[in-house]
């Protein structure tokens, strides 16, 4: 970890994490519910959508740190890596939860993070048509929003058959993913479907219990790691390791509901 970093340093990620996501947000909302129409970028007969908003945010992001933070790597969904020198990379989503934002729904939102080579140190959720912001790492857990800035706590420990469990898609991952999630789900009090990344933003602010999910990249989940870590959260992968590589992820409200979540996915 960058344990060296001063706080100046942190305090300028911080300031830059914030100014991607504002500049980002004018891009998504200028297209959000007009009919923008959309590419699939999946094989196969799967339906992945990629739109001129996710172009548009992703390219304001990358001009924002071309000026602010050029010695460091980027990440992005659109228009993938590019390579740096200060060991820290900028990990981008400029909109998770296409599918959503094309379909009208507010579930969707911008995902940025800063992480080093053990993965990332801060990041943010924002919501742009609602007009909240979650963000985390670096001390801080805060959601900003209609009803002012207050911090962000994940729920205490309650059993998981009072729990309720996100994810975005019934048909989670592989066959074998589905059944694992299937074995927790029939555990838990309520489950709910198509919440991308606000689920994640929801776990954080102590709403909700779990969020599984599979088939995940990079910039789907460090984000949502960062956030909901610095909010008390545990996020690991469905056997307890790191997950900000992508794959399949387990995020939880605290350590015993992500215990009993996680032997429900092992099969135990």
């Amino acid at each position: 970890m960058h344990d060296d970093l001063t706080p100046d340093t942190k305090d300028a990620l911080i300031r830059v994490a914030h100014d991607l996501a504002d500049v980002a947000r004018p891009e998504t909302l200028r297209h959000f519910r007009t009919g923008l129409s959309s590419e699939n970028k999946a094989d196969g007969g799967r339906f992945d959508p990629v739109t001129e908003a996710d172009r548009a945010a992703e390219r304001a992001m990358r001009d924002v740190l071309a000026r602010m933070r050029p010695q460091d790597a980027i990440l992005g969904e659109e228009y993938g890596p590019q390579p740096g020198t200060s060991g820290l990379t900028w990990v981008l989503d400029p909109i998770d939860g296409t599918r959503g934002y094309i379909s009208g729904t507010p579930t969707w939102g911008v995902l940025v993070s800063v992480a080093d080579a053990d993965g990332p140190l801060f990041g943010l959720i924002d919501q742009p048509y609602i007009g909240e912001r979650f963000s985390g790492g670096f001390g801080e857990a805060t959601l900003v929003g209609p009803r002012g800035t207050s911090s962000l706590r994940t729920r205490a420990t309650r059993p998981l058959a009072e729990a309720t469990l996100l994810t975005t898609f019934p048909e989670i991952g592989t066959p074998e993913d589905h059944a694992a999630f299937r074995r927790v789900a029939d555990r838990v009090r309520l489950v709910r479907y198509g919440m991308d990344c606000y689920g994640y933003a929801l776990l954080a602010a102590g709403q909700v219990d779990l969020v599984i999910e599979a088939g995940l990249q990079p910039y789907d989940v460090q984000a949502p790691i960062a956030v909901v870590t610095a909010a008390g959260g545990i996020a690991t992968d469905w056997e307890g390791r790191p997950a900000h590589g992508g794959g399949r992820l387990l995020a939880a409200a605290n350590p015993a509901i992500h215990a009993a979540a996680l032997e429900l996915l092992a099969g135990n």
